[in-house]
């Protein structure tokens, strides 16, 4: 039963594996991570604007549980199934309140999608053979890398890929329609979706949290499309994404004055990423480019917008362009060795991102370019278990401190079946 993107790709074909038992159809699953790390910088707002004073600052240590969730799934048979993922994130409700960066300084309460708990999928499917299958409800945006494959054993770091989880939100969900299709090499995928929100773009973050929403619905005036195509043969697969969709007005509230009539804030995403396996070497990359147009008429306007206690709003300015490019690889030691499953993995990564290319005018905040470097190890006593830890420095422009951290995470991800 496909109930995540990381296992999408099974069809229930009509009139084929019936099952005279309820509980066969049933399919239950789910993944987690608990996690420590310690950033050896400050985590002052002011950071970046006063860089001198937080040289030698000593530093500070953060718990978490990034994400707890349960995936349930169901085959009615004739081609007709159900999947869902319920999230927890950071081990509560999806309210939380964040330091900005963003030379303000404030203290902001984000609000992701409202409600105690994020329904990250929750789709029906009909599947009318490998080729054609349709599915409708709230499912996963498959843009880039991460979204792609964003469940805990499917990267070495202990948290998820730096540039694309600033820049891009993930993991993407939204409530739409796909059409999706395999062949022996290919597999394809087209959505139609709600737009992105242009008053939620920021400085630091691009399009993090331009999907979020915080009222009980989510805003659709304006409608978008995202496509991905991977293409696998043995031992290595390429895959192409994107999106496109206007994102101005596509709030609660809109802006109607006859100035502003000409703006669409047409967003544009492209991704590529690739995967290599080859023995006990595996080596996966990504590079992500992102396009805001009106970006400065829209950053004028996200400046103005209330910023009345509870105000959603990032209220910054908003990058015509952002980018991001990581590239990881690892051995397993034991892969020649007759430790039945176990892994163990020491890797390297690199990511550089930028998440604010500035408009015309407006000032170019430099402290959104970086360039990450980490390295660590994974162990896995059964496939469904990772152990990692992990080191890495942040580098930034050299007016600011650079940031290095260590992490440990404990990390799980299974597909149970109930007989």
């Amino acid at each position: 039963m496909p109930l995540c993107v990381a296992a999408q790709d099974t069809v229930t074909i009509p009139n084929k594996g019936k099952s005279s038992k309820v509980l066969d159809r049933l399919t239950v699953g789910g993944y987690g991570e608990a996690t420590y790390k310690h950033n050896f910088y400050s985590d002052n707002v002011f950071r970046y604007t006063f860089a001198d004073r937080y040289k030698d600052a000593k530093g500070h240590g953060q718990v978490d549980l990034p994400h707890a969730v349960i995936m349930l799934g169901y085959d009615f048979g004739k081609g007709w199934s159900f999947g869902t993922e319920i999230e927890f994130e950071h081990g509560g409700v999806e309210a939380a309140v964040e330091m900005e960066t963003e030379e303000t300084g404030e203290y902001e309460k984000e609000l992701e999608r409202g409600g105690e708990v994020e329904m990250e999928q929750f789709w029906i499917q009909k599947s009318f053979n490998q080729y054609a299958n349709l599915r409708a409800g709230h499912i996963v945006v498959p843009v880039g890398a991460t979204n792609n494959a964003h469940l805990p054993t499917q990267f070495y770091g202990v948290f998820r890929p730096e540039g694309e989880n600033t820049i891009l939100p993930c993991t993407w969900h939204e409530t739409g329609i796909s059409f999706w299709g395999k062949t022996k090499h290919w597999r394809y995928e087209v959505q139609l979706l709600p737009a992105l929100n242009s008053t939620m773009f920021s400085v630091g973050r691009w399009a993090n949290q331009a999907s979020a929403s915080a009222y009980e619905f989510r805003p659709a005036n304006r409608l978008a499309f995202a496509t991905r195509v991977d293409y696998t043969i043995p031992h290595w697969r390429f895959s192409l994404s994107g999106y496109v969709g206007n994102t101005f007005n596509n709030d609660i509230v809109t802006n109607n004055a006859d100035k502003y009539k000409e703006v669409n804030g047409t967003v544009a995403i492209g991704a590529f990423d690739f995967k290599c396996e080859y023995g006990g070497f595996l080596m996966r990359g990504n590079a992500d480019y992102g396009y805001l147009s009106e970006a400065g008429t829209i950053s004028s306007i996200n400046r103005r917008l209330s910023n009345s206690s509870g105000s959603p709003y990032p209220h910054t300015e908003v990058g015509k362009t952002a980018m991001a490019a990581g590239l990881e690889a690892g051995y397993d030691i034991f892969h020649t060795t007759k430790l039945n499953k176990m892994k163990l993995i020491p890797f390297v990564r690199a990511d550089y991102y930028d998440s604010y290319n500035p408009p015309d005018t407006f000032n170019d905040y430099k402290w959104t370019e970086r360039v990450c470097f980490s390295g660590g190890i994974n162990y896995a006593p059964l496939p469904q278990i990772v152990v990692k830890a992990e080191g890495g420095i942040r580098m930034l422009h050299q007016q600011y401190n650079n940031e290095p951290w260590f992490a440990l995470g404990i990390t799980w991800a299974a597909m149970f079946k109930r007989q």
